[in-house]
């Protein structure tokens, strides 16, 4: 058995797609299939794509149900579930806040509350109205958008692994732009390795775990933030306030699926750290390693960690 790797651009980010397969060749084939899959999600839940069924979502925002295809009613669905579990913290309809903070280093001062205040008056997942009989999705106020930005990648990336395993591929890693799932075991027997980067530098890793059948996802502000009297803040808003994050610096988290690990990550970073640490311990089979703005490291029950030299 061989591993094999590739790393191809798919939905507008890196996808690192490694497999162990009888050779060379096959393992090439099965990574163009799982390629393959991956473009069908995107173009299923693309909020940039006119012509995909959220597109459609979208555009009917205040005018009419929209009938969607069971996969994509089944995704907003468990989305809509992520956001009644974290209060909101994970809200795939954030995609209504405007356009009001620049993390590009030309943002001098913060917005008028006012502004903020506008900017998230279409957003909340409570005005996802789903009906189950006629597969049918209605965002109830005009302007209203949703986007999978915070689910979306993780959830393709469940998706390729699923049809990998259905193919009797024997083990593998997809690494969707850093929410990654796993199956198996390197050709040699050993377990897949995952590393926790270090908040300071995004290129150096201060802790290594290893990953068995299972998936992980990091939020963290190593590139885009801004600074305000003094007080760093994320590119990552909190949907309920409209307001950047600030208090952590990365979460990462460990669960079955990409999909759950990608959400959750979002959300917990935007919990912070007591509120997000509480609710992993009440979540079974989901672990967490977040690190605050002062650089201390929490972690749940289940996990130990190997610092690096």
């Amino acid at each position: 058995m061989v591993t094999v790797h590739k790393a191809m651009e798919l939905m507008g980010s890196r996808f690192d797609i490694t497999v162990v397969a009888s050779s060379e060749d096959v393992g090439l084939i099965n990574i163009d299939e799982a390629a393959a899959e991956i473009e069908r999600i995107e173009a299923l839940i693309s909020s940039w794509n006119p012509d995909s069924e959220t597109s459609f979502i979208n555009q009917n925002a205040g005018i009419k149900p929209v009938k969607v295809s069971q996969e994509l009613f089944s995704l907003i669905e468990r989305a809509v579930q992520v956001s009644q579990l974290t209060d909101g913290a994970f809200d795939i309809t954030y995609a209504s806040l405007d356009n009001i903070w620049k993390f590009d280093g030309t943002m001098k001062e913060m917005p008028s509350a006012d502004v903020v205040k506008s900017s998230i008056s279409k957003v909340g997942y409570r005005h996802i109205v789903l009906d189950a009989k006629q597969q049918t999705v209605y965002l109830a106020k005009k302007g209203m958008k949703i986007s999978f930005g915070a689910i979306g990648k993780g959830y393709a990336a469940d998706k390729a692994k699923e049809l990998l395993v259905s193919k009797q591929v024997v083990g593998g890693i997809i690494n969707a732009a850093g929410d990654l799932t796993t199956w198996g075991t390197k050709a040699n027997g050993e377990k897949w390795l995952i590393g926790i980067a270090n908040p300071l530098s995004a290129e150096r890793i201060f802790s290594w775990l290893p990953v068995v059948e299972s998936s992980v996802a990091t939020s963290g502000n190593y590139e885009k933030h801004f600074f305000h009297e003094g007080v760093k803040y994320s590119h990552i808003i909190d949907p309920r306030s409209g307001y950047p994050t600030s208090g952590v610096n990365s979460v990462t988290v460990f669960a079955k699926t990409a999909e759950m690990c990608d959400a959750l990550a979002t959300a917990i970073y935007i919990l912070g750290k007591d509120e997000g640490l509480e609710l992993i311990s009440q979540l079974g089979g989901i672990e967490v390693v977040l690190i605050d703005s002062e650089n201390k490291v929490y972690q749940s029950s289940g996990i130990l960690l190997e610092k690096t030299p």
